[in-house]
């Protein structure tokens, strides 16, 4: 079929929830997707973080190829080979003990949430005053389900599902003091992003996450770092929260833990993951054989090949490189992130910018309305970034000449 076949298709069958660029990508390989007419694209996207390896990565092809023949799905009434060796893997990076296998990532949240709300109940001695409250950040975003949307701190995307699950308080963005003032008795959990990602790569400041450390251990809740975008690895370290010398009560992760499978994992201390029983929570497919192969073999590819100094020492370059841009376009307010999750902040908005970089063959994103979003694989190469650059940079120089060449009014 051809592009316009496509789209005659999906506008006659499917739900419209996706405004999709006009692109019909037929394969991959390493770092570039190519189209339907064999065109070559640059992925500084990656699937929105997942194909954190590129595409058709041969350790990911091997895993897939020798599962698919053997088994595919089983039910988690019974056992399989993988799930137990994933979860080492991820315990071991981590340094927590448990792990729950979910689909996605906001699954993974929506789990989160319900093994904190359990928490607080088993640890409520002589029918005290439950704690329920949950407390999250303004401008997260951690799903759209109804839990992950209600502690999703964006209006927009609240609005239209309202009343949602009752119980979230939103604390002002890095704001030590709103978050003492409002981490009260009732709270059982903070569900907070290192790196807010869809909220515009905000990076959470190192007094703020080790602040809300100290609350919750005061309090007995529990902290929830969502790493679903900024970790395994995005930001040159295995979780952002790890550099920033904190340790969370519970970890989700999701995104790339599959190579472009839909997997996802709650991460949990042993004192956390009592709450929960046989029964209490759940998944059909959750933690598959195929699944779970594939995430064997992407983290050990990202030991086998060194990936995460490359992340950092390529990251610090593209920064860099993003930085000399900021300089010379006065439109550009700030660049941050960390590692290979870097945004560029514009006083414009950035749609038309992603558009045009498609027509030049380098795929990215905008987020946040302004927020230009970098998330490159984690195999990128100077070059690759020197390439992005030269399209990002040539296409700033054409805005300035038509923002000097307009008339003034």
């Amino acid at each position: 079929m051809s592009l316009a076949q496509v789209r005659r298709a999906e506008a006659a069958f499917l739900i419209p929830t996706y405004d999709r660029l006009p692109v019909l990508f037929r394969r991959g390989r390493g770092l570039y997707l190519y189209d339907d007419h064999g065109r070559a694209y640059l992925d500084f996207l990656t699937g929105i973080g997942v194909n954190a390896l590129g595409h058709a990565h041969p350790a990911i092809l091997r895993a897939l190829k020798k599962q698919a023949g053997q088994l595919l799905h089983v039910s988690n009434l019974f056992y399989h080979d993988h799930q137990a060796a994933l979860a080492r893997k991820l315990t071991h990076i981590s340094g927590l003990d448990r792990v729950f296998f979910t689909n996605s990532g906001t699954e993974a949240i929506e789990g989160a949430l319900k093994l904190a709300r359990a928490y607080a109940r088993l640890n409520n001695p002589n029918g005290r005053k439950p704690r329920w409250r949950i407390l999250a950040l303004d401008n997260s975003f951690h799903g759209r389900t109804f839990g992950a949307l209600a502690a999703t701190g964006q209006a927009k995307y609240r609005a239209p599902f309202m009343p949602l699950m009752p119980g979230v308080r939103f604390v002002r963005f890095n704001d030590v003091r709103d978050l003492e003032r409002q981490f009260d008795s009732s709270v059982c959990a903070i569900l907070l992003e290192p790196i807010q990602g869809e909220g515009g790569i905000q990076p959470l400041s190192k007094q703020f996450l080790q602040r809300a450390r100290q609350l919750a251990r005061k309090h007995d809740a529990l902290l929830i770092a969502d790493e679903i975008q900024c970790g395994l690895g995005r930001t040159g370290h295995w979780f952002a929260s790890e550099a920033l010398g904190v340790q969370p009560d519970l970890i989700t992760v999701a995104k790339p833990l599959a190579a472009g499978l839909p997997l996802g994992a709650i991460l949990a201390t042993e004192r956390a993951a009592r709450a929960f029983h046989p029964g209490m929570h759940g998944t059909t497919f959750g933690g598959g054989p195929l699944a779970c192969a594939v995430a064997l073999a992407f983290l050990e590819t990202i030991e086998r090949e060194r990936l995460l100094s490359n992340i950092r020492r390529t990251g610090r370059y593209f920064r860099a490189r993003l930085e000399d841009l900021k300089k010379r376009y006065d439109f550009i307010r700030t660049v941050r992130g960390a590692g290979l999750m870097l945004a560029v902040e514009l006083s414009f908005p950035g749609k038309e910018i992603v558009k045009q970089a498609l027509a030049r063959g380098v795929v990215l994103n905008c987020t946040h309305n302004t927020v230009l979003r970098f998330l490159p694989p984690y195999i990128v190469r100077p070059r690759h970034v020197d390439q992005v650059i030269s399209v990002l940079d040539s296409l700033f120089a054409r805005h300035l000449a038509e923002q000097r060449s307009a008339p003034k009014l």
